[in-house]
């Protein structure tokens, strides 16, 4: 079978969706086609939190990777393009299962915001009480 161009995956976070491919490459990241510090910021810890996967499974350096990501903010983008980077390495290596499942990159984070509630502020903030 012949060997593909790319290998996709897709990840989720609160309401973020990234589309990842992963290309062979020396390691480069785009996002939304702009490098990951022009798009996110320079706080050190979404970089580390995108090599994450590579590092765990001991590719770092051998694939770049092309992430469009929509909705959201930046924390939850970052936690997408993450777990979609995670998905497309499953798909390049089955193997790797165990390993990313293991660091919790494969598990999908639940955690939502919450709605707001009818006759409060917000979704748990209430009026404030008055005895008398």
């Amino acid at each position: 079978m012949a060997e593909k161009n790319y290998y996709q995956g897709t990840g989720r976070r609160k309401t973020a969706v990234a589309r990842v491919r992963l290309y062979r490459g020396n390691g480069e990241i785009v996002v939304n086609g702009k490098a990951p510090r022009d798009y996110f910021g320079h706080r050190a810890l979404f970089a580390t939190e995108l090599e994450r996967p590579f590092v765990v499974s001991g590719n770092v350096g051998s694939f770049n990777v092309m992430a469009k990501v929509m909705g959201g903010g930046v924390s939850g983008q970052v936690s997408a393009i993450r777990h979609g980077i995670a998905r497309a390495l499953l798909d390049l290596d089955e193997t790797l299962r165990p390993t990313l499942k293991g660091a919790g990159l494969l598990t999908r984070d639940p955690r939502m915001k919450e709605r707001k509630k009818a006759g409060l502020k917000r979704a748990r903030k209430r009026p404030q009480y008055t005895k008398r």
